[in-house]
């Protein structure tokens, strides 16, 4: 599972310098920029999910898992990933309706994004630190990061149908 996350952190890293090149460049289109940071959230909610379905019960709790499923998501949350985030490349920029979901008003909010992905950082620090002590460490702190998540989706992302 490790080298997966390498595979796909290593992917979006390396795209995500290619867009910073590319941004140079005014002909750069938002589709990459909106489809590698639709994949870094995939992945965090495949582990967000494995942490919540130990904490609820439904999946067995395994330390090693659990660990490395904080440690992933946090690896990610540290991430530099500013050139997936272009100015305009939400769900009024033309042709991109029902590709970005991000509300146009995320550029005005960013001090506050910024402050909810710090608490969110913070969640998953503490995360990691105890996922691998059992069951109930993993209960006691998933509820911080699904709130850190939903911090910046509340500001920033209209609901999908």
């Amino acid at each position: 599972m490790t080298r997966v996350l390498l595979a796909v952190v290593s992917t979006v890293a390396l795209c995500a310098t290619a867009f910073t090149t590319l941004a140079q460049d005014d002909e750069l289109e938002f589709a990459s920029q909106i489809e590698a940071r639709q994949s870094l959230m995939k992945v965090n909610r495949f582990y967000l999910g494995l942490l919540g379905g130990m904490a609820r019960g439904n999946i067995p709790y395994d330390a090693e898992l659990a660990s490395n499923a904080a440690d992933n998501m946090l690896a990610i949350n540290r991430m530099k990933n500013g050139a997936m985030w272009p100015a305009g490349s939400d769900l009024s920029a033309e042709g991109y309706e029902g590709v970005s979901y991000a509300k146009p008003e995320l550029w005005a909010n960013y001090d506050e994004i910024r402050e909810k992905g710090q608490a969110l950082t913070e969640a998953l620090e503490t995360m990691a630190a105890v996922a691998g002590d059992g069951l109930e460490a993993v209960q006691a702190n998933v509820g911080a990061i699904g709130n850190g998540c939903k911090g910046c989706h509340e500001i920033a992302r209209v609901k999908r149908d």
